[in-house]
């Protein structure tokens, strides 16, 4: 009987940070949550080959034109963001159409965000997302954009 081996290998943190790829997505009637759990598999680097869960191997993600991102069915009304302050009737709730007014990309970002595990190495990952509400953006000309 033969025994087959198997070795495991494991990225060194240079060659993790030396082969970070760029990614670019146009927002432009795309699906909210869709789109962002596309942005979360590229930002912990599940698409690569070398995952390791407690590795941040992830890639870097520009995300434009945020402001036209859509939502289904009858989000746009009934959706809201709640946050508290910690204090008694501290509660706050911001409804999803005055959020969009207000900043678009914080919508997309606490959506990416809410994806990742709660742990340490969600800030180095939400660190790598680059969010921007216009067509412009400031991290050289894509070569191939995605359209998610």
């Amino acid at each position: 009987m033969t025994t087959m081996i198997q070795k495991t290998t494991l990225p060194a943190a240079k060659e993790v940070e030396t082969t970070r790829k760029w990614h670019y997505f146009d927002a432009a009637g795309q699906i909210l949550g869709r789109l962002a759990s596309k942005i979360a598999i590229l930002l912990i680097g599940k698409h690569k080959r070398t995952y390791t869960p407690n590795m941040d191997g992830g890639d870097f993600v520009v995300v434009t034109n945020v402001a036209k991102i859509k939502v289904t069915g009858n989000k746009v009304e009934d959706k809201f963001y709640f946050r508290h302050s910690g204090y008694a009737g501290g509660a706050k709730t911001i409804p999803y159409k005055r959020q969009m007014e207000k900043d678009p990309t914080r919508v997309l970002e606490l959506a990416v965000k809410r994806m990742l595990n709660h742990n340490k190495l969600r800030h180095g990952r939400l660190k790598r997302l680059k969010l921007f509400t216009g067509g412009q953006q400031q991290y050289g000309k894509p070569q191939t954009e995605k359209k998610a």
